[in-house]
């Protein structure tokens, strides 16, 4: 173990919000940018002082599921229904389709590896757009209900794929699992719509701010037995934490009403207190920038992600929104969309892990993705801000935070 590794970890997590809030003040930068870029800074490849063990990479592998399960909490499905629902749907397969091709193509044929760059082609970053809508007022009108439905589905549609397209089994095998997952969740989700006895609702308020912690020990214990569940399937840990968080939201919603936003503010410090940095932090610390600005393949791979990024994700999403949306607001959804990062990270890391991408393609994707974070929802911004709906505080960041 190398305690000082993790103590260098938690200082640039906590010089990371430190550095985005100066920053505001000129540009919107978000946070997880800051944290990558100084797990760069004291990885090997700059200042060569962290070096990441066993106990490290668990709490990384920890704060990864915790990052998707907040992901699954913060969706809110019943805003997302109806034709829009349907019309993001069909933007996120066209989108698919669209990246396992370009992807193909650009790795020859190797289908693996094409695999986890198409997928990754088709995530969205909607924790990092969130905080945008909701600065810019937005949120509540009818294109935040338009982006909620696209970016939800930017979300779940690629955790489903790596399900079934990154587990080295059988399509049929694979479909089979996650039909059998679907179905033990079902009845999780319909365990969820059921009242609670008012017991519940008591004990959560009692001990919201005593040792006991009820209600934050009840999540954890629910966020733990999805990762099982999904384990037990032989499904990766994500789909289980991406429900985990869905559920906790039918939980708490339907159980504790008047106390479900202290909990999950609980829960949010845990994750973007501690593991979650983390995850990001030992993301730059084993981001191989030698790779990338070697000057070869993958220095010149990483504009084309940028490119393949608005083309695969953005225009299917700006052709396919809904048509009372005019052409600017089309046009910023499309950029919204096109906006990644948590997922990126994510899916990388798998690919990593399971040797289906190499280091320098992975680098090429993570920094295409952090300027995809720094430029779309700028640009997507100043698209609004000429219908005159984005106010000057939201163009510049202030007073949000973001994955």
């Amino acid at each position: 173990m190398h305690p000082e590794t993790l103590i260098l970890i938690m200082a640039a997590a906590v010089l990371a919000p430190l550095l985005a809030h100066a920053a505001g003040r000129w540009i919107r930068v978000p946070l997880v940018v800051f944290e990558i870029v100084l797990g760069i800074l004291i990885g090997p490849d700059v200042l060569g002082w962290a070096r990441p063990d066993a106990v490290v990479d668990t709490l990384s592998h920890l704060g990864l599921a915790m990052l998707i399960f907040l992901a699954g909490y913060e969706i809110d499905w019943g805003a997302v229904r109806g034709d829009t629902l349907s019309r993001a749907l069909w933007a996120w397969l066209v989108a698919l389709a669209l990246g396992l091709g370009a992807a193909l193509a650009l790795t020859g044929g190797e289908t693996a590896t094409a695999v986890v760059i198409g997928t990754a082609l088709t995530s969205t970053a909607l924790g990092t757009v969130l905080p945008v809508l909701r600065d810019s007022g937005d949120l509540k009108g009818r294109f935040g209900t338009v982006m909620l439905a696209f970016g939800a589905v930017g979300e779940f549609g690629p955790i489903i794929a790596m399900a079934l397209l990154l587990s080295g089994r059988r399509p049929a095998e694979s479909v089979a699992l996650l039909a059998g997952f679907a179905v033990v969740t079902a009845v999780a989700v319909l365990w969820a719509l059921r009242p609670r006895p008012p017991w519940f609702s008591r004990v959560v308020r009692e001990t919201l701010h005593s040792s006991g912690q009820f209600a934050v020990r009840f999540v954890m214990l629910l966020l733990v037995s999805m990762l099982a569940l999904s384990a037990v399937f032989g499904l990766d840990t994500l789909l289980g934490a991406f429900a985990a968080g869905v559920l906790t939201r039918i939980v708490l919603d339907r159980a504790a009403p008047e106390s479900s936003g202290e909990v999950v503010g609980r829960i949010e410090a845990i994750g973007f207190g501690f593991l979650v940095p983390l995850f990001f932090v030992v993301t730059g610390i084993e981001f191989d920038l030698a790779s990338l600005l070697s000057g070869g393949r993958a220095l010149a791979l990483l504009p084309l992600f940028l490119v393949l990024f608005l083309l695969v994700r953005g225009v299917p999403a700006a052709l396919l929104a809904p048509r009372d949306l005019g052409r600017g607001d089309r046009r910023a959804l499309g950029l919204f969309c096109a906006t990644c990062l948590p997922l990126v990270v994510a899916i990388t890391t798998i690919g990593l892990d399971r040797g289906t991408v190499a280091p320098g393609e992975s680098a090429a994707l993570v920094g295409a993705a952090m300027v995809s974070v720094l430029l779309f929802p700028q640009s997507a911004l100043r698209l609004r801000a000429g219908r005159g709906s984005a106010p000057r505080a939201a163009l510049r960041g202030e007073g949000s935070e973001a994955w």
